[in-house]
């Protein structure tokens, strides 16, 4: 082990062996990247060291791609439905806190041991880094590592078992779930109606105010046999048949507005073309459709509809365009270059990756997590490195982009850097821990795997008591939302298999950064106690 003792070689030997442990599967389940910290309690207990700083240069970039990627959907958790999941992970997580509280008073367990049996009963790694950055101390990895093998396999029992235990019908469930719940994205359909209303004949587009009146939009129309492509000053005549895109309840208010659905489709403009662009121009990102249109109003060109994270959209006048949007145009071929180029359309450009914003991100969060509140004589709390680094990462990425600078990044890089970050943060504090593994164990025994599972297992109880008793949620939501509220994905790969329906993964990923962000508020208030 004195060929290890400098730490760089056996960073890049514990990430190896942790990701070929990692890819073993046992019935479907394994450990993935969080087998390194078992191999790096190995290589600890045996003397073998990490540098301090791959430590800190782990926990900045993991915390930071994390906030980036969870901030739009930890302010979005809280719009309509998503609301009672959002109360539902807090009682799952504050549960789990005060569960962990009580193993402390009632078994006497170390402060850091007990926050890293917490985090590693609901299998968060966000959490593992706060509880590490708010205690100091390396025994969080222990209770950690103790805790995280049944936090995995506990979730996956639960929600297998669940349905079983309490006579789930999961068919009627599904068709519960596709009745009752309100799609925020429907789909977006087309369809063809014939001008018959006589309060819109012989009027514009403009002083109709189609888009803003019905959220639908006008792709084409065909006026005395002639194929035209819409402008905002066309005329409307009776007669006229348009074609519409939009969602069901959008295609109503049309035809109500217009006049009757016909059979009667409308074939591609010639000199036209139906194209998807990517949005990578940043001159475009974050301004609405209203204030693009006023660009392009000389290019004939129509928004149709808007492909967000695998979502369609419909172009209201008021939605903002994000970078990586995949938008649908009609446009003429003479200006389709133009239009592409004002668009983008360089998926190149959505790889490459500015680190200015990255370094500006992590210096103010790095600022932010200094400050203090002080809360009376006893109690100071502060975001921390970890919570300040968080915080600003979310607003950031709410906010997308301020003058030239875009604090997005796309998907790929985020999960390059989140990564790597990671697997030098698990290395670095595994081999911390695992010099103080054996004392630890020898001092609390088997206590600390009951406490693990009392950890793991009452929290979930709990959660799927209350939103089966005071909120009525559908079964395969609160599974879901379990899961998030666990921060398991392999607790989700388990549930997914059960339905053929999006429920479980729609819940999953609206409480998890709620889940997440408020677990690290948690460990710091913990932290505090000891």
């Amino acid at each position: 082990m004195e060929y290890f003792q400098e730490g760089y070689i056996a960073l890049f030997l514990i990430i190896c062996i942790g990701y070929i442990i990692g890819n073993i599967k046992f019935k479907g389940i394994s450990l993935d990247i969080s087998a390194i910290i078992f191999v790096a309690l190995v290589f600890g207990h045996h003397g073998v060291m990490m540098p301090k700083i791959i430590e800190k240069i782990g926990l900045i970039l993991f915390v930071y791609t994390i906030g980036i990627q969870a901030g739009p959907g930890f302010f979005d958790s809280f719009k309509k439905q998503g609301r009672t999941l959002v109360v539902m992970a807090a009682v799952v997580i504050i549960s789990a806190s005060l569960v962990t509280y009580g193993c402390i008073l009632l078994f006497d367990i170390d402060v850091p041991v007990a926050i890293g049996l917490l985090t590693g009963g609901l299998t968060s790694t966000p959490g593992l880094a706060a509880a590490i950055e708010s205690t100091g101390s390396p025994n969080v990895s222990i209770g950690y590592g103790i805790a995280y093998p049944f936090g995995v396999i506990g979730v996956i029992l639960f929600v297998r078992l669940y349905p079983k235990i309490f006579r789930v019908n999961i068919k009627k469930a599904e068709e519960e779930y596709e009745s009752g719940t309100v799609d925020a994205f429907p789909e977006i359909s087309t369809c063809h109606f014939v001008v018959e209303n006589d309060n819109v004949v012989g009027k514009s587009i403009r002083d109709l105010k189609v888009r803003t009146m019905t959220q639908g939009v006008i792709s084409r129309i065909k006026a005395g046999g002639e194929v035209k492509a819409p402008t905002s000053s066309m005329i409307l005549g009776k007669g006229d048949i348009i074609k519409a895109v939009g969602t069901q309840d959008a295609l109503k208010k049309v035809e109500i507005l217009i006049g009757s659905q016909t059979q009667e489709s409308i074939p591609l403009i010639k000199g036209y073309e139906i194209q998807s662009i990517l949005v990578s121009n940043p001159e475009v990102v974050n301004k609405t459709i209203r204030e693009i249109s006023q660009w392009t109003s000389t290019y004939d060109l129509t928004i149709t509809r808007v492909r967000r994270s695998g979502i369609d959209i419909t172009p209201s006048p008021n939605l903002t365009l994000q970078m990586g949007d995949k938008i649908k145009i009609s446009v003429s071929k003479d200006h389709l270059k133009m239009v592409t180029k004002m668009f983008g359309g360089n998926s190149k450009k959505l790889s490459d990756t500015d680190f200015f914003p990255i370094a500006a991100g992590i210096v103010l969060g790095f600022l932010l997590g200094k400050f203090s509140l002080n809360l009376g004589d006893s109690f100071t709390f502060s975001l921390g490195l970890t919570g300040g680094v968080l915080t600003v990462a979310m607003i950031l990425s709410r906010i997308g982009k301020t003058g030239p600078i875009i604090w997005s990044m796309s998907g790929g890089a985020n999960q390059l850097l989140r990564t790597l970050g990671l697997m030098f943060f698990l290395a670095a504090v595994g081999t911390k821990a695992g010099s103080s593994i054996v004392e630890t164990y020898n001092e609390y025994g088997s206590m600390l795997f009951l406490a693990g599972a009392i950890i793991t297992l009452v929290p979930m109880f709990l959660g799927a008591l209350v939103a089966k008793i005071f909120f009525k949620v559908n079964v395969l939501s609160m599974l879901g939302a379990l899961t998030g509220s666990m921060t398991s994905t392999p607790g989700l790969a388990a549930v997914d298999p059960m339905t053929d329906t999006n429920a479980p993964s729609i819940a999953y990923a609206t409480v998890y950064p709620v889940a997440m962000v408020l677990l690290i508020i948690c460990v710091q208030i913990l932290a505090s106690l000891g």
